[in-house]
């Protein structure tokens, strides 16, 4: 076990991605039951020191296009406003760059392979209501923003993380701010004492360590927003990149994944159960899985299992008979409107690396 890892509660076999600031996956075959992930096992993705504010000491400032500015503490935010569970899946739009990699580099960005993604029930309440309270207006095209207390360092010039959803999302009954994560006080290396749950978005959008959140017209300036987790044209040089250039990542992509068995492994003839999830955008659903072992010509059905919730994952499972030698897993997903993944992981490469949906692969041996 890494000193970081032991340091923040996770497992021993964490795949440790940076160590300042901790970032981390679990093996996929610790995900491949599609269920809530342990805490100790939740995927760990950070761009600064982690802030150590207590309950007691944290404060929530909401304001600009607001009737009533407001001050909410710890107790006022857990006492004074109806409280809500939500099973959401969180995923990091970096997940899957592996592949990508090995198509063409990415300088400075972690090699995530199939872990950077997890499922929490969490507990909070609706940020809608919090904006309520202070009058927030409701023109067209506001954004709300939200301002974390970490000090991002590879931020250009470094400052408080940051990022924003429309506020037509921001109103919808799944968006949280919530303080319990499977049922225990929300860690601080999730982003404790409060943080932002947007589900079906990429993670970067459920900010942790929440101090702010501001009404304003059009998205934040901020460098998460402005200038990173952004789809530029891949003839692109991000270095360069002009505030607002390329594709601002928002919903999450239809996606599938294989997580057990996973690249490298060796496993004995006979039956085989592969296992994965499912993922769509913002809410829609996954309604297919097809598994091909022969590279894409022939496909059969995975058999589909329930998701725990409109926001999470649905987990998939398939067995089949394997014979000695190398095996190659293909799948790919469909959702409830006849979308499928794009098959090639080189037609979606990107200078960072975000957004890779294309058809899952692995390779492993029988013996």
């Amino acid at each position: 076990m890494t000193p970081t890892t032991a340091l923040w509660g996770k497992r021993d076999d964490m795949i440790v991605r940076a160590h300042f600031p901790y970032n981390a996956e679990p093996p996929p075959a610790v995900l491949a039951d599609g269920g809530i992930t342990p805490i100790d096992a939740f995927y760990a993705r950070n761009h600064g020191r982690f802030p150590d504010t207590a309950p007691q000491d944290w404060r929530l400032a909401v304001n600009g296009r607001v009737n009533k500015p407001l001050t909410v503490t710890y107790e006022q935010l857990t006492t004074d406003f109806e409280q809500h569970e939500v099973v959401a899946t969180l995923a990091c739009a970096g997940n899957r760059r592996a592949e990508l990699l090995r198509i063409r580099p990415i300088p400075g960005k972690e090699p995530w392979a199939h872990g950077a993604i997890s499922t929490a029930r969490w507990r909070g309440v609706r940020l809608a209501d919090v904006l309520a309270a202070a009058g927030a207006h409701h023109d067209d095209g506001l954004h709300v923003a939200f301002e974390a207390s970490d000090i991002a360092e590879e931020a250009t010039p470094a400052q408080p993380y940051g990022s924003s959803i429309p506020l037509s999302k921001a109103m919808s009954q799944e968006v949280l701010l919530a303080w319990q994560m499977n049922s225990e006080p929300l860690p601080r290396v999730h982003g404790g004492p409060v943080r932002v749950v947007v589900p079906g978005y990429i993670g970067a959008r459920s900010v942790k360590w929440v101090s702010a959140v501001t009404v304003q017209p059009g998205p934040s300036q901020n460098y998460f927003q402005a200038r990173d987790y952004r789809i530029l044209p891949s003839d692109a040089d991000p270095d360069a990149a002009a505030a607002g250039e390329g594709i601002s990542l928002s919903s999450l992509a239809l996606n599938c994944d294989i997580l057990d068995p996973t690249d490298g492994d060796r496993v004995p003839r006979g039956p085989l159960t592969i296992r994965g999830y499912g993922i769509a955008g913002d809410g829609r659903s996954v309604e297919r899985v097809d598994v091909s072992l022969d590279d894409g010509l022939t496909w059969r059905q995975a058999d589909l299992h329930p998701a725990l919730s409109k926001w999470s994952w649905r987990p998939w499972s398939l067995v089949v008979d394997v014979a000695p030698g190398p095996l190659r897993i293909t799948a790919r997903a469909w959702d409830e409107t006849g979308a499928a993944q794009p098959e090639s992981a080189a037609s979606l490469w990107n200078p960072r690396g975000y957004g890779n949906n294309s058809w899952a692969r692995v390779a492993l041996s029988v013996r």
